[in-house]
């Protein structure tokens, strides 16, 4: 029965609260009391009995009592935290002040009078035990040390060193570095594990996030002078807890299995209170990790303490952390892909796009973890899961944001040799997906799935075609062998992209074609010996080679070809690709269930804004090559920044003979024109001679045949990097917020408050 009692005191305390007209004392405490001392209220609960409309009439009508209750709250957590909260009461006083200030914070964020709040000193407010120059702290601060604090709190978040049952631990000498949650980087020791602290964790964890989540409320700013002062306090030196609460955070994620220990079905007899730690953990890492717009690391100044997480994060080198961040990485990413006999036996993570965001964070701030991630297969490991989910989410627009960071990722490995190297490796496991079953490498794997994603996948993708490209000539020179399952596949984007249609109907469209035919000359000139398939692939569709050297450019051809254009609007022919069985086990990609909710993101800047071109000089190393006009620049005019949708630049610009004589001349057609003429005549006298129309006569062929001396000289290869810029800056935080809002449901903490960041919108 005493739930139920505590719980009707706790309505009464609330409907106290929204009717008094008149300021309650911040002395009053058998008032405020109400609140905290004498219930035992879950999260859910406050949720249920703390109506939104009623915290905004609060807000609006007597708001010293809102200001008087936050006030009191985070006043309960500071002395929690000062006396190490020993007894039961105290610690639940602390958790109810936790869920209180969870439900009423994204109502402040939302109220620009309201955002300064917590930044203001409290007048009047005469703390207790404290001297006046440390009373003058903002409320804001005083709250995030407090929870600080909390978070290696012995016998409440971390378990207690006491030596005897009189000895006591002060919370001001703890050393805390004594106490990091979970081994791993920079600790060696396991503590057992305690659901109780891992709870209680969790809940100051949900209301650090909280109050990061001010962010969510300012409107999409490409200034990047603007920075998070939740964030920017709570990582800063003033926060001696910094170190080993990163550490925590990062080790109790990278060390997490949820498949425990094995036992089928484990995850529905018991709860997994670390799952939901862990949840809370990634997503505090990743909105924390945040460096200050596109400037990357930029000194730091009085007006810009440094971020320590970043800091810290940056400077992990030690091979062993590498190894153990990756293989916690690989390990949660895979999960979602594991098949077992028995249906639903295994427990499936949920938070697979926060991880993509760290992961891609780990690799932005730490040069030395991305070059320790592909110095072996090990990188596969993370291809894998990341095509899966490419694969999966290509029919559901809810998804568009999961497809573009899995696409930034592969990008930005691309831009390295070792990366292109890496896919050689054979592709062996069996992750039912839903494309063509292939015998191949992991480079057949993702142009098998990047052919999937751009032949089937929703129309919002289109402006990923770019990306996807650019990684595929990032990595072809270091091709050796391409299964023919992949080489059709190239062949038939090719074809695709090279209808006049689909060249004349937008001022970017000819861009894919040129990728393509460099993906080609690069693996023509630089791995010939191995890719007989591509090779015989390409003589196969020579005409697709020759249409292009003949394009029409004159007014009436152009003409035809838009109108064919309104008679067949789909982006690419889906007929022409020879459909086979896809892998066995494999579910089709579908879009998402009606009423699914999704936040809406920024345009991503082009790719000629996304990366930068690298020449690979003849020892492997890179040159930067300074930016020219060449036909894979896009003119001012003509980008008129795409927008995430199938409506680009076309309402305005219209194709002329001359702009297609501007890049029709400049087609790098001359190897491979040069291949056909040298290779079409020998196989069809093969032919003849043999009477063959056996494939495997022909390849062997192709395989012994070399073109030594009769190729033009082989072009320098050149690799377009990534690039961090403002607009990426921008994209990511809208994303990573948009992600946050979205999988923090039970409780809903953002659910139906004014953000500004992104717009939720319904399926």
């Amino acid at each position: 029965m005493g739930s139920t009692d505590s719980k009707l005191n706790f309505r009464k305390a609330v409907i106290q609260l929204t009717t008094k007209t008149q300021p309650v004392e911040a002395t009053d405490d058998a008032f405020w009391d109400q609140f905290w001392a004498d219930t035992t209220t879950t999260v859910q609960d406050v949720f249920a009995l703390v109506p939104a409309a009623e915290i905004r009439a609060v807000r609006e009508e007597s708001p010293s009592n809102l200001a008087t209750l936050c006030y009191k709250a985070v006043e309960k957590l500071v002395q929690g935290a000062e006396s190490g909260c020993p007894s039961e009461k105290e610690k639940q006083v602390i958790l109810n002040c936790c869920r209180i200030l969870t439900r009423i914070l994204p109502y402040i964020f939302e109220d620009q009078d309201w955002r300064g709040f917590f930044w203001s000193t409290v007048p009047g407010a005469g703390r207790a035990g404290l001297d006046d120059d440390e009373g003058a702290r903002p409320l804001a601060e005083s709250l995030l040390l407090a929870i600080a604090d909390l978070l290696f709190c012995p016998d409440f978040t971390v378990h207690s060193h006491k030596r005897g049952p009189d000895s006591v631990e002060s919370m001001q000498s703890i050393d805390s570095c004594e106490y990091i949650w979970e081994a791993g980087v920079g600790f060696a020791q396991s503590p057992p594990l305690n659901y109780i602290h891992d709870l209680n964790r969790t809940e100051l964890l949900r209301l650090l996030l909280t109050c990061f989540s001010e962010a969510m409320y300012l409107p999409p700013s490409s200034d990047n002078t603007i920075l998070n002062p939740w964030v920017t306090f709570f990582c800063s030196t003033e926060n001696r807890h910094a170190l080993p609460l990163f550490t925590s955070l990062l080790n109790v994620v990278c060390a997490y299995d949820p498949v425990g220990y094995g036992i089928p079905y484990n995850h529905l007899l018991f709860s997994d209170y670390r799952e939901q730690l862990v949840e809370q953990a990634v997503q505090i890492l990743i909105v924390t990790l945040e460096h200050d717009g596109g400037i990357p690391h930029p000194p730091a100044s009085p007006s810009r303490p440094e971020n320590l997480f970043v800091n810290y994060l940056s400077r992990i080198h030690r091979e062993e952390d590498f190894d153990f961040v990756l293989k916690g990485l690989a390990r949660l990413l895979t999960n979602p892909l594991t098949q077992t006999y028995l249906p639903n036996s295994t427990k499936k993570i949920q938070f697979h796009q926060e991880l993509l965001v760290l992961f891609w964070k780990l690799c932005d701030f730490n040069k030395k973890f991305l070059f320790f991630v592909l110095k072996s297969s090990d990188v596969l490991d993370i291809l894998v899961p990341i095509l899966y989910y490419l694969n999966d989410a290509r029919a559901d627009q809810s998804r568009v944001g999961l497809m573009h960071i899995g696409v930034f990722i592969l990008l930005l490995l691309s831009g390295e040799r070792n990366f292109g190297v890496r896919l050689n490796k054979p592709y062996s496991l069996h992750v039912p997906m839903d494309i063509p079953v292939f015998t191949g490498t992991h480079a057949d794997l993702l142009i098998v799935v990047f052919h999937k994603i751009i032949t089937t996948g929703h129309q919002r993708l289109q402006p990923l075609f770019d990306c996807l490209l650019t990684i595929i000539v990032n990595v072809s020179p270091y091709l050796k062998s391409l299964s023919m399952v992949a080489a059709n596949k190239l062949l038939h984007l090719l074809e695709a992209f090279s209808t006049t249609w689909f060249l004349f109907s937008a001022a970017q469209n000819h861009h894919l074609v040129f990728f393509l035919l460099e993906a080609f000359n690069n693996i023509i000139q630089y791995q010939f010996d191995g890719n007989c398939n591509l090779v015989y692939a390409i003589i196969r569709k020579r005409n697709v080679f020759h249409q292009l050297a003949n394009l029409p450019s004159d007014p009436s051809s152009i003409q035809k070809a838009l109108q064919r254009k309104k008679k067949s609007p789909d982006v690419i022919s889906r007929t022409s690709s020879q459909e086979t069985v896809s892998m066995e086990g494999s579910h089709p990609a579908v879009p998402a269930e009606p009423g699914t909710l999704k936040a809406s993101l920024v345009a991503m800047p082009g790719i000629d804004k996304l990366t930068e071109k690298s020449q690979v000089s003849e020892d492997g190393t890179m040159v930067s090559v300074p930016k020219t006009d060449s036909p894979n620049t896009v003119h001012p005019d003509q980008s008129a920044r795409r927008r995430l949708s199938s409506a680009s630049s076309t309402s305005f610009w219209a194709p002329t003979p001359e702009w297609v004589l501007s890049w029709k001349c400049k087609l790098p057609l001359q190897t491979i024109m040069r291949l056909l003429q040298v290779l079409v005549p020998q196989v069809e006298k093969i032919c003849i001679d043999k009477g063959l129309t056996d494939e495997s006569e022909i390849l062997k062929f192709l395989q012994h045949g070399t073109l030594v001396g009769l190729l033009p000289v082989p072009h320098p290869i050149l690799i377009r990097k990534y690039q961090a810029n403002a607009g990426t800056a921008m994209w990511f935080r809208t994303y990573m917020w948009g992600v946050v809002y979205l999988r923090n449901v039970d409780p809903p903490i953002w659910y139906d408050t004014d953000v500004r960041l992104f717009e939720i919108q319904r399926m």
